[in-house]
């Protein structure tokens, strides 16, 4: 993952370590409720776009239509395969060889080539799972 250099701000600051506080997924609403409306939502969504293009956050559509995003920690892989927990939201990068297989089967066999850039598998993570029997 290459992060791109670029001028920042003390605006661009003060969202990169709000989002970088956050343990699971939000809203560019969430941010800006998050920064006591300070920083315009304009700008908000505006960096928060180029943090997707530069491979900084990952983002997804909730059921509700609702765009959500997740910081991803800085990785040397190439592929990015996560989990991400259904009740907390917390999205957890595996580097794993497994994944390999995984991908290759499922274009082989299933005549499908998934985006291997970004990968999620949607479940209950070890802590959210305790409580299930």
């Amino acid at each position: 993952m290459q992060r791109s250099e670029s001028y920042n701000t003390k605006q661009k600051d003060l969202i990169l370590e709000t989002i970088k506080n956050r343990n699971s997924e939000f809203s560019a609403k969430d941010i800006y409720n998050d920064l006591n409306k300070k920083i315009g939502l304009t700008t908000i969504y505006r960096y928060i776009d180029k943090l997707v293009t530069d491979e900084v956050l990952n983002k997804t559509i909730g059921e509700d239509n609702t765009t959500y995003y997740q910081y991803l920690e800085e990785c040397n892989c190439h592929n990015h395969f996560y989990l991400k927990c259904s009740d907390c939201g917390k999205l957890i990068h595996v580097d794993c060889d497994c994944i390999k297989e995984l991908t290759n089967h499922i274009t082989k066999n299933h005549k499908f080539k998934p985006n291997k850039d970004h990968i999620i598998i949607n479940g209950l993570c070890n802590n959210c799972s305790k409580g299930d029997k």
